[in-house]
């Protein structure tokens, strides 16, 4: 089965300050942020990949950008988090897993290469940094077997951050869904996560990818630090 792929690219990514959408934002080799993104993913999983991208902001630009992807609308982009995003992608999918990136990530294309060997399991997880852990970001503990426990900005005595590559197995899908309905509109997408893993015993996998580099692009600096890598 073609391996199905999300990025969530419906945010205004007002903290940027920039007039486009911010994965359109160009990185030091030419490429956009998004670019980067595809990029990646075919070097990974093939042209043959199915990408599907959740809109919002200016979804005109990214839809003229990138008009071999699908496309999801996201009508509340200005009203919602990653977590309404990803439960419209999750509802527009085929059968069978997801995996899903958030649009402002630029990563080494050895993440996806690593996350591929549990794709092809259909092994959920979660792509984390053990190297740093800010109170800013998206931190996660695990329990005795070693799959996440917790996964929120406000966990305490995080292991590491999440980097914003995950996927869903074809049978967990249903359960994340689900739960995706029942979050708060400004919650993100690892508030759904977390309910799963509490309530429904999901079993979601942390993958550590800190000898490679991701940078999530919130303000200049964190550019500038991508564009080191690129």
């Amino acid at each position: 089965m073609t391996t199905q792929i999300v990025i969530l690219a419906a945010g205004m990514g007002s903290r940027l300050g920039r007039s486009l959408p911010k994965p359109l934002t160009e990185l030091a080799d030419g490429r956009t942020i998004m670019g980067q993104q595809f990029d990646n993913i075919h070097q990974a999983f093939g042209k043959a990949a199915q990408v599907t991208v959740v809109v919002g902001y200016k979804l005109e630009h990214i839809i003229e950008a990138f008009p071999e992807a699908s496309f999801v609308y996201n009508e509340q982009y200005d009203q919602t988090n990653t977590s309404k995003s990803l439960m419209r992608a999750l509802q527009a999918s085929a059968p069978g897993g997801v995996l899903w990136m958030n649009g402002d990530v630029v990563f080494d294309p050895a993440a996806l290469e690593r996350a591929a060997k549990l794709v092809a399991r259909d092994q959920s997880f979660v792509s984390v940094n053990t190297a740093k852990v800010s109170d800013e970001e998206v931190k996660y503990t695990t329990d005795a077997e070693g799959y996440i426990r917790e996964l929120s900005k406000t966990v305490k005595n995080g292991l590491g951050e999440a980097v914003g590559i995950n996927y869903i197995s074809r049978d967990d899908k249903a359960v994340l869904l689900r739960q995706l309905k029942r979050v708060g509109d400004q919650d993100y997408f690892e508030r759904g996560i977390e309910l799963a893993i509490e309530q429904d015993k999901l079993h979601i996998e942390p993958v550590d990818i800190s000898d490679l580099y991701a940078v999530e692009i919130d303000f200049a600096e964190d550019l500038e630090r991508a564009n080191l890598f690129v």
